[in-house]
This record gives structure tokens, C-alpha cells and sequence, in this order.
């Protein structure tokens, strides 16, 4: 992968991006993102953001050696805090687990305001954005699902609006979990994401009878047979 030629991965979150974008690329690496959009003039500016020193230096040697320093600012800093006023309106997030891409959102919300679209593409729980999203004024627009190297992803699009809307009437629960728009399609990597997801919660509850009765474990047990009631709903329908 490099500046010219993306991953799989990226490529789908780099599809997400609208066209003439100010962007923000948060935990940015190389900067291969910014850079292949900035290539074809996919995007008016964007800043590269990196917390770690190494990705930091790799991201500004990649910048400087596509000519694109008018173009793309290298930033270091932790999340959000790398963006000004008025500098980003499309901020992507990828390559980190769910959880931490909340983090990322609730501790940056101030910087939020003039954001009009969020990319964001977590490695595990896309339950937990979705959460989020959900809960602070974001409509989920768009999803996808692919598998790249044996592993499987999740992109997550989302502008303010009615974060109610994609989800349906009684299918909050099942669309926070599935994805709304991933339910619709059931792609290949869907069906064997949740085959896999099922069968890991399958061992787990096995587990769990094994285990001696507590309050505590009695509560897990029920949660993860209903994770699975639920996802045995969706594979069969």
C-alpha cells in the first residue's frame, strides 16, 4: 500500500469522502489516505493528525515526497485537538477499535461544529460508534462491509441529522448491533463476520453454563444468548 495505490481498506473509506472536502484524517500514519485524495484533487486541503512520533515523521516524509506541503498539514497531537476553527469539515477516523474512536469523539465534540460528515472505519466494536453516533444528533448515511488479509471491516458514515432515521421502527437494537444498512445488503463478508461472531458467543455461553451460578455470570449468560437469538434471526432471514 502507498500514496498511489490504497488497501481495500482504505480505498472504501477514501470512497466515503465528498468530493472538494476539507479533511481531517485522524491517526494518519503515513498519510496515505490524505495524500492519494490530495493526488487527485479528490480534496480541497486536509490535516494529517498523529499522536505517536514515528507515524508523525513517516507521515511528514510522506507529504513532503508527493509535493503536497501547500496542500496537507502534518500535525501532532492527541485526536482532535490537531484541528483549528473552520480547518476540517469531513473527519476520518481509521484502523483503531470502536471504543477508542468514541473516545476520540466525545473528548474532540467542541471541535465538532463546523464538521459536516464523519468516516469512520473501526477494526472491532462498531457497535459502540454507532452508540454514539446515535446518541449525539449523527445520521448514519452509509455503511460498508469487506474483507481484506483475512480480516474484516466496517466503514461508517455519518452527518448531523436525524440519528433515528436509518434504523426503522422496533430495530434499534438489532440496527446498532448488524449495522442498518449492513443488514439490507447481507454481503459475503457480513455472513461470515456474524457466522464467526455467533460461533465465538456460542463458546463463550458454553463456557458459562460450566461456571458457577452468580448474579453476575447469569447476567452475561442471558446478554450473550440474546446477542445470539438475535444474530440467528438475521443469518436465517
Amino acid at each position: 500500500m502507498n500514496a498511489q495505490q490504497l488497501s481495500k481498506r482504505l480505498a472504501a473509506v477514501a470512497a466515503f469522502v465528498p468530493k472538494g472536502a476539507k479533511l481531517a484524517d485522524i491517526g494518519s500514519d503515513h498519510a496515505y489516505l490524505p495524500c492519494y485524495l490530495a493526488k487527485r484533487e479528490l480534496i480541497s486541503s486536509a490535516v494529517a493528525g498523529e499522536v505517536v512520533e514515528g507515524p508523525f515523521l513517516s507521515a511528514q516524509t510522506q507529504v513532503q515526497a508527493e509535493g503536497l506541503r501547500d496542500i496537507i498539514k502534518v500535525k501532532m497531537g492527541n485526536g482532535l485537538e490537531v484541528i483549528q476553527p473552520g480547518e476540517a469539515d469531513c473527519i476520518t477516523i481509521a484502523g483503531m477499535g470502536g471504543t477508542l474512536i468514541t473516545e476520540i469523539l466525545e473528548a474532540g465534540k467542541a471541535k465538532l461544529g463546523g464538521v459536516n460528515r464523519l468516516i469512520l472505519q473501526p477494526n472491532i466494536s462498531a457497535i459502540s460508534i454507532r452508540e454514539w453516533l446515535y446518541n449525539h444528533g449523527w445520521e448514519l448515511i452509509e455503511e460498508a462491509i469487506l474483507e481484506e488479509d483475512g480480516k474484516i471491516y466496517e466503514i461508517l458514515s455519518a452527518e448531523k441529522g436525524n440519528p433515528r432515521k436509518p434504523y426503522g421502527e422496533n430495530e434499534l437494537e438489532k440496527g446498532l448491533l448488524f449495522g442498518p444498512f449492513l443488514l439490507k445488503s447481507k454481503n459475503e463478508a457480513f455472513i461470515k463476520k456474524w457466522t464467526l461472531e455467533k460461533e465465538n458467543w456460542q463458546r463463550i455461553a458454553r463456557e458459562l453454563d460450566k461456571a458457577k451460578a452468580t448474579e453476575e455470570t447469569d447476567k452475561k449468560r442471558e446478554e450473550i444468548l440474546r446477542k445470539i437469538r438475535l444474530t440467528e434471526e438475521v443469518l436465517n432471514d
